[in-house]
């Protein structure tokens, strides 16, 4: 009656409303259909049985759609849960990410091997990252594999490369601290959820899933770069902020958005706004002039402290209200 009550028929069923019906996944495992549309796309285009243009017409139809398909199914379907929904638009969010990074990335090539008449390897350079890095040697178009696409797809990073860095070996004591770290944070998260929601869950979740999940990802796959985030707590500014809690969105935007800006001639500024607009809410481009123009220092921290421990919780309870007035109080 009193104290701490964990109930884990709860949990399941923010995932399950029909033990029989597991749309979430169904949708998780549809997913696999755009990822081989778009890797047969770039095959053909290695190829030369397709054109810049068509090509471009076919992934831009395929990006698309992942935004668009599991949206319309959350909204159609009545079985799936805001939690089993949550987390197959996160996947899809992932996969639309990657893939854009991954048509890019082959489209350089193209371009790099038309201007040298020859195949080209990787932009990116060797990393140093857990130790020494090995590379394969990787030349396109003899990356557009199965298996190269799904390593990516399974990798810990939202940019494709040719080559991605690779640790000579699977660190065993490293792995098993991270599992004992995702299992003892799995288990705290759902007693306290369960309890008085507070920022301390949106802490918990970060380390569960930024530290020690990436982690046993990234060293289950020999994955050698690990930034996946920076120094966010010592934030000043809510710009520093968005730059450095998620580090593998970041770089995304840096390549795919903001390099590609300035080399068609954007200035600095617009750049830096489009993706400031692009990784962050819009709500808080008034907070972050307001924080780096008034305030500096320990007040600057503190004020991203209150907007996190304010603002975004307040976020999730409006749709949390939204949510049961839509779908609850009308049947009372």
């Amino acid at each position: 009656r009193y104290g701490i009550l964990v109930d884990p028929i709860q949990v399941v069923s923010l995932f399950l409303k029909d033990p029989y019906s597991w749309p979430s996944l169904c949708l998780v495992i549809v997913a696999n259909v755009f990822a081989l549309a778009a890797l047969h796309t770039e095959r053909r285009l290695a190829a030369g049985f397709l054109s810049e243009k068509v090509g471009t017409v076919l992934h831009a139809f395929n990006l698309l759609t992942i935004l668009c398909f599991p949206a319309l199914v959350v909204l159609m379907v009545s079985s799936i849960t805001p939690v089993g929904a949550v987390f197959a638009l996160s996947i899809y969010t992932i996969l639309f990410l990657k893939l854009f990074s991954f048509r890019d990335v082959n489209k350089w090539c193209r371009a790099r091997g038309r201007a040298k008449a020859g195949r080209v390897r990787s932009a990116s350079g060797p990393k140093k990252a857990n130790g020494e890095v090995a590379q394969s040697g990787v030349y396109y178009p003899a990356n557009l594999t199965y298996k190269d696409m799904y390593y990516f797809l399974f990798a810990p990073t939202l940019c494709y490369e040719l080559d991605f860095p690779r640790s000579p070996r699977i660190r065993k004591r490293f792995l098993l601290r991270r599992l004992f770290e995702m299992l003892f944070f799995i288990q705290l998260l759902v007693g306290l959820i369960q309890q008085v929601p507070n920022h301390l869950i949106w802490l918990i979740f970060f380390y569960w899933f930024f530290h020690s999940s990436l982690n046993v990802l990234a060293e289950v796959m020999r994955f050698g770069d690990r930034e996946f985030y920076r120094d966010w707590w010592n934030s000043e500014s809510v710009t520093y902020f968005w730059q450095n809690w998620n580090i593998p969105v970041h770089k995304w935007c840096l390549r795919h958005f903001y390099k590609p800006m300035i080399k068609r001639g954007v200035s600095k500024w617009t750049a830096q706004t489009a993706v400031f607009l692009a990784s962050a809410f819009f709500h808080e481009i008034p907070l972050a002039w307001l924080v780096g123009r008034f305030l500096r220092g320990n007040y600057g921290n503190a004020a991203v402290w209150i907007s996190l421990i304010i603002g975004q919780p307040i976020a999730v309870l409006m749709y949390v209200h939204d949510y049961y007035v839509l779908n609850y109080e009308g049947s009372q």
